[in-house]
């Protein structure tokens, strides 16, 4: 072999070991997004709110004062959950999560499938609760309107569908889109059978705005800071750095066994 060849495979072996390198340094950082998920999601961000301010387009009254409507089959303490599966499953996820959360949707993207999966096999339980933080901390709507919808798809029937959509269809963090009920209504669309008159009137009316309100505030009285927070049989996993879906899946399978 030449030492032209020699040299060529030399430099093509570096280039292929910084190149793995960077994938390993890329994934370290999508799973420290989302185990460490209130590193962009925590009370008392103060980022960017005139930016948010600039770009929100509430297009409905945002009231909470008004009364506490939980969607039908809300279940939990004060019913402030939206239950996916079957009651007899062994083991339940708790998930507070907001909408406008890039760390939820980090989260979601990568958990989903396997979450799905349990839930319709019949192992897993998942209980929602949805928050504001992100209205909280940046200003805005979104997370308001956006947990309302799901709410009033919940009503309908169609709730996991919708929050996958809507988590599918997120904007960016500085972009307030959610807070537009047709924007909301419109990602409706790709859930077969969810726009109606009923649906979108409950869209447009707010009719759960004050039950996410209270949502909120069980989410801060539990003493919970970021989102996602994510528990399981009431453990909180997000903190183990070596959770994968595949970990999760097992975990439930072994507290099933118990």
């Amino acid at each position: 072999m030449s030492e032209k060849n020699r040299e060529g495979k030399r430099a093509a072996r570096e280039r292929l070991a910084v190149e793995r390198e960077k994938q390993k340094a890329a994934e370290k950082r999508r799973r420290t997004l989302i185990v460490g998920a209130a590193v962009v999601c925590v009370l008392g961000l103060a980022a960017v709110i005139g930016v948010v301010a600039a770009n929100s387009g509430d297009d409905s009254s945002s009231d909470t004062s008004g009364e506490v409507v939980p969607p039908k089959g809300a279940t939990g303490k004060d019913d402030l959950a939206i239950p996916v599966g079957k009651d007899s499953a062994k083991s339940t996820l708790t998930v507070w999560e907001d909408f406008r959360c890039p760390a939820c949707k980090s989260f979601e993207d990568t958990y989903r499938p396997t979450i799905n999966e349990l839930t319709d096999s019949g192992a897993l339980r998942v209980e929602y609760h949805t928050v504001t933080l992100i209205d909280g901390n940046m200003g805005g709507s979104g997370s308001l309107h956006a947990g309302n919808a799901a709410a009033c798809a919940q009503t309908a029937g169609k709730f996991r569908d919708y929050h996958d959509v809507l988590f599918e269809n997120q904007p960016e963090e500085t972009d307030d889109a959610f807070a537009k009920n047709s924007k909301l209504i419109e990602l409706a669309g790709k859930v077969d059978g969810l726009v109606t008159d009923t649906f979108t009137s409950c869209v447009d009316d707010g009719t759960h705005n004050s039950w996410i309100a209270k949502s909120y505030k069980a989410f801060q009285d539990a003493g919970h800071s970021g989102t996602p927070t994510v528990l399981l049989n009431g453990k909180n996993i997000l903190g183990d750095n070596t959770l994968t879906p595949d970990k999760l899946k097992k975990m439930v399978e072994d507290a099933n066994k118990s």
